[in-house]
């Protein structure tokens, strides 16, 4: 999932604030929450940040897909608690030797949440509306995934914006859909199971045709359907009815009529609460029935108090950004790799992250196909570091780090305590540091996004099993993240991209991999298996290290 919104236009959605627990609606809740003979039948979940917007199809972080993917199926899926690529919409599917002709056999008997019936038309229909956007649509903090996966649109509006990939999409009958795309693609078929490609009703396509996105200098207003239940409508086990910004809770009711097992659990509520502490006492206090990003220091408390407290499976990077434009040094890679060597990496994984966190030497995990045992490495070694300052001329060397305050990730837990850690080990190599602390949105990531943070903290949790995923998600091409020009680097990245066969790219991205960290364009530090928390009266859902848990799988005991 991506960690940012924009490659042009700030990305701005409401929000109000609210304490470190949400007890204000917790009567309501209360209200709810028994059915008849007293059973429970309202589960509430809170996550980190709020969604940005009830249409998938506008977003790019995972608080939003949190939301949605309740509501709305792409035509692919994960396995329950995997990584494995199954049916989602489309039971089978197949494509041509080429990779440019993709084949979906459909389930029958599907309905949206509005009544209207599933099939290949409807698969047609949101393909083609996403092709067709115009306008602020076509902005990348608007349709971020659309752009990453299918290229642009039938007339591209910005010079910037890529060539379409995507070809057309044909009902060939009711139960087969077939799409083309122009060449083949490493980000499908992953890119077919991404929320943002999730299909909604013919019906409720036209009434988003009625509303628009609009920007005003760097701010994008979205359309007011995806700003309040009522008009989105998917094919999921829940259908959402409710979003209460000022509570910061979106509410989500079981859709009796899904077409697969039904969810166990009638209402389903999620709600925001934007710290550690603030989510582990709201569990303590029984206000809520579950959380995520779990701090590492409170799982043992958690499990020591009967708490279900399941830990992912490790599917993401963190990593120190260099951005080369906002600070000459770094265009020297003795510098950089004075930055790399001055880091200890082992003590912050070992203090900061939860059991089961990983060392990163790459700039993707040891779980993805392509990470290569042959990269160069760059170990702690603080002498080293100050001996490759005075080569590059450097031993007085300043540099701005910035960090984000107000967010929790699951590649980073306590932002300020690593940046805190990793700023101390800079100054034993002799690096003065200004820290800049900035609030995560949008200020920090506006300002990582335009390079303008010589140093800063950021990381990715990967969308599907592809190497290109990780490393082409930074590295296809020139980014002002990080600044620099290097056709080694972006070539090697992108010679796996357009390769059909499976085998052929993972031995390309491993060879990307180890030109990228010859090139060293940032410091890979660190994969970690985030925690998610649950009430001693839940069966949790599977969970997901793509953070894609199903919660029309939990119930209570």
């Amino acid at each position: 999932m991506r960690i940012f919104k924009s490659r042009g236009a700030r990305a701005i959605t409401a929000a109000v604030a609210v304490g470190l627990i949400a007890t204000g609606c917790s009567s309501e809740r209360d209200a709810d929450n028994e059915g008849s003979g007293g059973k429970k039948d309202t589960f509430v979940f809170a996550g980190a940040g709020d969604p940005g917007s009830l249409d998938p199809a506008l977003a790019s972080d995972g608080e939003t897909f949190r939301v949605t993917r309740q509501a709305f199926e792409a035509l692919l899926e994960h396995e329950s608690g995997g990584t494995k690529l199954v049916g989602g919409l489309a039971e089978t599917w197949s494509s041509n030797d080429e990779g440019t002709v993709w084949t979906f056999n459909l389930r029958k008997g599907v309905k949206f949440h509005d009544g209207e019936a599933f099939n290949a038309a409807a698969v047609c229909a949101n393909y083609d509306h996403w092709f067709n956007w115009k306008g602020t649509y076509q902005s990348s903090a608007v349709s971020y995934y659309w752009q990453t996966i299918m290229g642009g649109f039938a007339k591209n509006e910005d010079k910037e914006t890529p060539e379409a990939n995507y070809k057309s999409c044909t009902a060939k009958d009711d139960s087969t859909a077939v799409i083309e795309v122009k060449k083949p693609s490493a980000n499908l078929p992953g890119g077919f199971s991404l929320q943002a490609l999730a299909i909604h009703s013919p019906k409720a396509l036209k009434a988003y045709e009625k509303e628009e996105a609009t920007a005003k200098g760097d701010a994008i207003t979205y359309p007011k359907y995806s700003q309040e239940a009522g008009t989105v409508a998917g094919t999921g086990p829940y259908k959402i009815t409710k979003w209460n910004k000022g509570n910061k809770e979106v509410s989500l009711t079981r859709f009796d009529d899904y077409w697969g097992d039904k969810a166990k659990i009638k209402n389903l509520v999620f709600r925001t609460i934007d710290t550690e502490e603030g989510r582990r006492q709201a569990l303590q206090a029984g206000d809520i029935d579950g959380y995520d990003l779990v701090a590492p220091a409170d799982v043992k408390t958690l499990e020591d108090q009967g708490y279900v407290v399941p830990t992912r499976g490790v599917f993401n990077l963190f990593y120190v950004g260099m951005s080369q434009g906002a600070n000459k040094a770094l265009k020297k890679k003795d510098v950089r790799q004075a930055i790399a060597q001055a880091i200890d990496k082992e003590n912050l994984v070992k203090t900061q992250l939860p059991e089961g966190g990983k060392v990163a030497d790459q700039f993707m995990p040891d779980t993805i196909a392509g990470y290569s045992k042959n990269v160069e490495k760059y170990p702690y070694d603080t002498a080293a570091s100050k001996d490759l300052l005075k080569k590059a001329g450097e031993e007085k060397l300043e540099i701005e780090f910035c960090y984000p305050t107000e967010v929790t990730r699951p590649y980073m837990p306590a932002p300020q305590d690593l940046f805190e850690l990793m700023k101390a080990d800079l100054e034993k190599a002799g690096i003065k540091v200004k820290p800049k602390a900035m609030k995560w949105a949008p200020d920090y990531i506006d300002a990582t996004e335009a390079g303008s943070c010589a140093l800063h903290m950021l990381g990715w949790t990967g969308d599907f099993n592809d190497g290109y995923n990780f490393i082409g998600t930074w590295f296809a091409g020139y980014d002002k993240q990080w600044g620099f020009k290097d056709k080694k680097v972006f070539d090697a990245v992108n010679a796996g991209s357009e390769m059909g066969k499976a085998e052929e790219r993972t031995a390309a991205y491993e060879k990307a991999n180890e030109v990228i960290m010859d090139y060293l364009p940032g410091v890979p530090i660190s994969s970690s298996p985030p925690a998610i928390a649950f009430a001693k009266n839940v069966n949790p859902p599977n969970v997901s290290p793509l953070t894609q848990e199903v919660f029309s799988e939990t119930s209570f005991k």
